[in-house]
């Protein structure tokens, strides 16, 4: 009896492992139509793809489950980071200023199918970053590049050990350019003894840097 009650319950963990597969299939082939859909159409502050595929592989390969985003623009970024919580099962949270983009993230997040991992809010960064009480594990600045420096003083006590504050828009290259801010995040964050900081300059320039 006992024999076949336990071929019973593992029958039903192998079906609800196949609708479990199925979904998350039927999910990820949504996402990538979408976003192929929209390919080379983003503009207004968004993130090249190629960096949006680095943020959804730096989740993945640590998976990662409680996210932040300091500037959704209209959501290219926070669609990727979206698709990587949905396979970890965390979520994002991601803040925007402009009303304008914030409903246009909404309604591009939506239609990407990635509403319930993504909690977009409509505020301003200084104050709410402030404010949330963590703990993450992933944080995306791309935000005012005069900010990151307060942004990541805010939020490093909140970053939990081996996680990971990445930053966009930072000088690559011998001749360090960029703007300001961004050059002196980056100076500021590679001093940091408890992080290792690394720059990514295959996009739009990302700063990696994982907690110790």
């Amino acid at each position: 009896m006992k024999r076949e009650i336990t071929a019973f319950l593992l029958f039903l963990f192998f079906l609800l492992g196949l609708q479990l597969s199925a979904q998350d299939t039927k999910l990820n082939r949504k996402v990538r139509a979408y976003l192929e859909s929209k390919e080379g159409t983003w503009r207004t502050m968004n993130v090249p793809a190629s960096d949006g595929r680095l943020l959804r592989d730096l989740i993945l390969k640590n998976r990662y489950t409680r996210g932040l985003e300091i500037g959704t623009s209209t959501g290219h970024s926070a669609i990727w980071m979206a698709w990587a919580f949905s396979m970890t099962g965390g979520k994002l949270i991601t803040i925007e200023l402009n009303e304008s983009r914030y409903r246009q993230a909404l309604k591009n997040i939506e239609e990407a199918g990635l509403s319930e991992f993504v909690d977009v809010r409509l505020a301003n960064a200084h104050e709410l970053v402030k404010e949330l009480e963590g703990p993450f594990d992933f944080v995306f600045s791309d935000a005012d590049k005069d900010w990151y420096i307060n942004y990541f003083k805010a939020i490093s006590p909140k970053l939990e050990s081996g996680g990971c504050f990445t930053a966009h828009n930072i000088p690559t290259g011998l001749l360090r350019r960029g703007m300001p801010g961004t050059r002196a995040f980056l100076k500021y964050i590679q001093e940091r003894e408890d992080y290792t900081t690394t720059v990514d300059s295959s996009g739009g320039g990302l700063s990696i840097s994982y907690k110790k």
